[in-house]
């Protein structure tokens, strides 16, 4: 299988150090590939993969080989593939090395995930670029004329046999500091800011069924501690509000998180890593989204849900919709949960079956290696 070279910028959050990762591991594990990982920012890898060290200009961890993208480029030689994930910008060095090579690499646009309809019509597109370089883009997506979504070979059969076994689940969550509740109903917390936690809150603290809130560290626990009238808020940490117990979490490195998400039976989740793999927990969430420049992010919001709800009946589909606009609104959270609590088995059922058919087509490391092979044969 070729050599990989995956760049990656870290922004502001760990959606795109989270997927880069994810994939690199795939494309080692089942595709046989020799992957370099580029990043820039080290220490945003070690809060997902704590054996990284942030210090290294090189290491070797689970087969990938992860790299320091250092301002001042040295001299690489360019791998078979080059994929630039998320918009972020090659070196220009590095770039000239590429049109240098007698054969010269697939240049991949990694782009970012979206459902909406003109993905299918732009995926897989070449753009030329300077030196009689060829970059194509390439769109992880939702239907059959994208790349597909990641998702390793045995994911849900993992996920299937934690979620069947009673015993494994209790033991993750007693490692976690949280303890069983009798009837309690699992929820987790993984957002951006959102002024209208407060609300939801009220409304979980006052049902009528046991909450357990499971908020792992994140960029959500301003609001939590305003909500609650606390000092400084420490994992491990739990507090009791009405019929709503929470407990705060340490950041969770990916293999955990995963596991977080197949115990709980709501997940709230945000940006692109997490909503991922809440799809693949087959269990109901709730999708904060990235807030983007003139309101694009609504388009995004409001395409995945007319393909995530058109099973539903239109009620169902009228609760779920509801909720995930009053979360990205930040306002109206409490009426919108109470509604989805009635349509709650409608829900369940559509996150199992909608988990099913995402994994009946091929994963997005499967597709970036059927693409490289198509291209080698068309270049031959």
């Amino acid at each position: 299988m070729a050599c990989w070279d995956i760049f990656c910028t870290v922004v502001d959050n760990y959606g795109d150090i989270g997927v880069t990762w994810r994939l690199a591991r795939q494309l080692v594990a089942e595709q046989g590939a020799t992957v370099r990982l580029w990043v820039d920012d080290l220490a945003a890898l070690q809060r997902l993969c704590p054996q990284t060290d942030p210090a290294a200009a090189q290491q070797l961890i689970a087969g990938v080989t992860v790299c320091h993208w250092p301002a001042d480029w040295p001299a690489v030689e360019p791998a078979d593939v080059v994929i630039e994930a998320f918009a972020c910008h090659l070196p220009a060095v590095f770039a000239a090395a590429m049109a240098a090579r007698p054969r010269q690499p697939l240049w991949l646009n990694l782009e970012y995930l979206s459902a909406e309809a003109w993905v299918g019509g732009c995926h897989g597109l070449p753009s030329p670029q300077p030196g009689g370089l060829q970059k194509f883009f390439f769109f992880p997506g939702f239907r059959a004329d994208t790349g597909g979504l990641l998702r390793e070979g045995d994911l849900l059969a993992r996920r299937q046999a934690f979620q069947a076994d009673a015993q494994a689940r209790q033991a993750f969550l007693a490692g976690l500091g949280v303890p069983p509740l009798a009837g309690a109903r699992l929820i987790s917390l993984f957002a951006y800011e959102n002024p209208g936690l407060g609300e939801w809150l009220d409304v979980l603290a006052a049902g009528s069924r046991p909450t357990q809130l499971l908020v792992p560290q994140g960029r959500i626990l301003g609001d939590l501690q305003r909500w609650l009238g606390e000092g400084e808020l420490l994992p491990g940490h739990g507090w009791q509000r009405g019929n709503l117990r929470i407990h705060l979490l340490p950041f969770l490195r990916q293999e955990d998180y995963d596991l977080l998400l197949w115990a709980c039976d709501f997940n709230a989740v945000r940006g692109e890593d997490s909503f991922v793999r809440a799809q693949w927990a087959a269990r109901p969430l709730l999708w904060h989204i990235y807030e983007q420049d003139e309101q694009a992010h609504w388009d995004k919001l409001e395409a995945f849900l007319a393909l995530y709800l058109a099973e539903l009946s239109p009620a169902a589909a009228s609760a779920v919709a509801g909720l995930w606009r009053a979360w990205n609104a930040g306002q109206g959270m409490g009426e919108s949960w109470l509604a989805l609590e009635q349509v709650w088995p409608q829900v369940a059922e559509q996150a199992e079956r909608w988990a099913a058919q995402q994994a009946s087509r091929p994963d997005l490391a499967a597709a970036l290696a059927e693409f490289y092979r198509n291209w080698l044969s068309c270049a031959a």
